[in-house]
Formats: structure tokens, sequence, C-alpha cells
């Protein structure tokens, strides 16, 4: 039933053998780079490797600061504590999104409220957004009062799904209306662009992922991005266990977190990070190919939305209906190509099953017909 389209994706990259969802690729500096980091003995959370690549990061993105942390979840978790999100308060997000994000709400002790996505961004939507905040919730000394349980809404954190921005300035605009601290889950969305601004730096803060899947990578680590020097300078000392500097004195002032990024990852970065334009390109120019083939199919192909510039970090297309999605999954994987759905909706998982929701409308159409296709960066 779906042999045209296993046929076109094992013609693509060349191969019979099992093709993967999306790999890494080492193609330049990298061993080098780790070579000088081992020569140097600095291999752990400082050393040269990880300035350089905060510095880089930040530069790339158009951020003031850059903070390397051990992975995209433990940046969030202390995003959050920053925007002094604590127990019981509670921070909105999307169903459609990946656990970490909903992980590092709860290890705050908050509480997450689920608003729907815009099915063309698959990010959180700003009309839902709008509409629940008129309509749940009031501000009393410039906090936003949940009407429903009493308790404040912190924090919003929408995400920018497989890399597509959300429309994230009108979501910015609702949240600094409402009192809301705005934190980007930037986690797949390094090199994408929303009206010539990159994703991450909308809000007071956006966190970033380099797990082994993501478009550059070190095999893990994260990091915060932000604009604010006060900001900064906290997650910086949270990240490195609330450590008073000092020549030979071990002093913590507050309760801290080892979340810093080793300067072997950083090495990787840097390396890595030299190539981001490059496999930029080649993932637009994977999209489009992929784009122009689905589009003769009875299938559709997620392009990047208007006003966005998608890195295409995960290529995706939407199916008819669960059946037929289930039936593609089990196709595609079973001759070697791999493919996978979207995610649970955070909702229906034990955890949060519990959790406010707004009407989720768009978010279970998407759960139930929405695949990721092979989107590994094609080196000629």
């Amino acid at each position: 039933m779906f042999d045209s389209v296993i046929d076109f994706i094992q013609n693509l990259y060349q191969t019979n053998s099992p093709i993967p969802l999306h790999e890494p690729k080492f193609i330049g500096n990298e061993k080098r780079y780790l070579s000088e980091c081992i020569d140097s003995t600095f291999v752990s959370s400082v050393g040269r490797f990880v300035d350089r690549f905060e510095e880089e990061i930040a530069k790339y993105t158009g951020a003031k600061y850059a903070i390397a942390t051990s992975n995209g979840t433990s940046a969030l978790h202390v995003a959050l504590l920053i925007a002094n999100v604590r127990k019981n308060d509670e921070v909105i997000t999307q169903p459609l999104t990946f656990i970490a994000t909903c992980n590092a709400i709860n290890y705050c002790g908050a509480l997450p409220i689920f608003i729907d996505v815009d099915k063309d961004t698959m990010g959180l939507s700003p009309s839902a957004l709008k509409e629940f905040l008129e309509n749940f919730t009031l501000i009393k000394n410039q906090q936003c009062i949940n009407s429903k349980t009493g308790k404040v809404i912190k924090a919003c954190i929408p995400m920018h799904t497989f890399g597509h921005p959300c429309r994230i300035d009108e979501i910015k605009d609702i949240c600094d209306k409402y009192h809301i601290v705005l934190i980007e889950d930037a986690a797949e969305s390094l090199g994408s662009m929303y009206k010539n601004k990159h994703t991450g730096t909308y809000g007071q803060m956006g966190i970033m992922s380099f797990n082994g899947n993501k478009i550059i990578t070190a095999g893990g680590g994260g990091c915060i991005i932000t604009d604010d020097e006060e900001l900064a300078k906290k997650a910086k000392h949270l990240t490195t266990t609330a450590k008073v500097p000092h020549k030979w004195d071990y002093t913590h002032d507050m309760i801290g977190y080892n979340y810093r990024m080793p300067n072997l990852n950083a090495a990787l970065l840097v390396a890595q990070l030299e190539n981001l334009d490059s496999f930029l390109l080649r993932k637009h120019e994977l999209a489009t190919i992929y784009a122009k083939f689905f589009n003769n199919s009875n299938y559709r192909f997620v392009n990047e939305p208007k006003g966005g510039k998608s890195n295409y970090w995960l290529n995706s297309i939407i199916l008819n209906n669960k059946q037929q999605r289930d039936d593609f999954l089990n196709e595609t994987n079973s001759q070697g190509v791999m493919t996978r759905p979207i995610w649970t909706l955070m909702n229906k998982l034990p955890m949060f099953e519990s959790a406010q929701c707004g009407d989720l409308t768009s978010s279970e159409w998407l759960e139930e017909r929405v695949v990721n296709i092979p989107s590994s960066v094609m080196i000629p």
C-alpha cells in the first residue's frame, strides 16, 4: 500500500539498508577538537570549548547570553526556577510536546495547563491561549490567577515543534499582557527563524537541546539563551551547584544543580556549529524534495508556516486517519525505513491526566495523523 513512499525514500538515501530517522553527521573538526580537549586535560565542566561554545551559540541566535547545560531538560528546569516557578504554581504549555517539557514543570512542583496547538505550526495556538486566559483568569497584584483553581499561572512554555516556529510574537504579546513569563522550548529549532528573529529569543529565556538526534549534537547537551544579564548570571550560578567563587573554599549559597556541560561535549558542538549552515541548507533541499513528492500523493507534507523559516529538523507528513497512520508505521518500519508517530498527548499520560485542559481538538487531530519520516542530512 505504501510501496511508492518506501521506494522513494530508499532511492533518496541510496540504500536498502535500514534508514534511521535522524542520524548525526560528523564531517568537520570533531576529532581534532576532541583531541585538543583531551590533551588539555580539561574534559569536565571547565575549559575553553565551553566558553567558546557559549559565545558562538549566543552570536548565532542573536541572544546576548548563553549558558551551556548538560541537556535540554536541565536547561528548562533551571529556566523555570529562575522564573520563580515554585510548588503549586501553574505553567501553560501544549499537550503536543515531548515529555521533557512537562517533566521540567513537575521538577519544580508546578502543575501544567494544556492549551491547544495550531494545525499548521503544531505549536501553541495564540488564539486558544487568549481564549483560555480571557475566560478562566483574572489579574491581581500583577499576577495571573486561575479563577478555577485559585493558583498563580507563572509561566508559559510553547514549543517549536520539529523545528517549525509557532506564532511566538502573538504569544509573547498575550503573556506580557497577563504578566506571564514566556520561556521558549526551542529544543528542536536551532536555525529556525520567525519574522527574521531566531526562535528562543522572543521570551525572557529560551532553551535548546543538543541530544544525539538533533540538528547538531554532542551526544547530549543543552543551553539557555537570554538577553537579561541578571537571569544569565543566575542560570550560570544555579547550574554550577550554586558555588560561590573562591580560590580554594567550597561555599554554596543556595540549592544548586550539577547541570554543567562538560568541555568534551562543548568541543564537539563547536565543531558541529561550523557546519550548521551547511546542514540547514541541505535540510531545506531535502524538505523541498519531499514536498514535491508528497504534493502528488494522498498525504500532506508539513511545510514551514507563513512568516517562519524552519530548520526542518524532522520532516513530517499527515495521513488521513489513525488507522492509515498505524498501517504506514507498521509497513515502513517492517521494511527498514524508520518512521515515528508524533507524541502521545501529555494529558493522556497517567502523570498528567488530571491536568486542566482547554479544547484540544487540533492536538487530538494531529496526534492521530502525524508521522515523522527519515530526515538525516544527506552528505554528497
